[in-house]
């Protein structure tokens, strides 16, 4: 919401943000089984986080100076209709 741009990528967005525990995380997930869970003891912590960042979120939103919707619908269905019929070969 500050930039404008959408980054899905956890590790670029916390070079930023700079949360500890994220790198853990992130190794966690690529080195060990897809459906990992946490300990007992880990999730009172990561609950709570979990709450923080959401609400952070939400003021930002709040705050933010993006539109509510986007103003470019009909580009971007008129984009996909061409892939796709463009990967089907018509």
């Amino acid at each position: 919401m500050r930039t404008g741009k959408v980054e899905a990528n956890l590790v670029v967005l916390n070079d930023e943000f700079r949360l500890p525990y994220v790198v853990e995380l992130v190794e966690r997930k690529v080195h060990s089984e897809e459906k990992g869970t946490l300990a007992s003891s880990e999730g009172e912590f990561h609950k709570r986080e979990y709450e923080r960042l959401v609400a952070q979120l939400e003021a930002e939103a709040h705050d933010s100076q993006l539109p509510d919707e986007s103003g470019c619908r009909d580009a971007i269905n008129d984009l996909l209709v061409r892939i796709r019929l463009q990967n089907v070969g018509l």
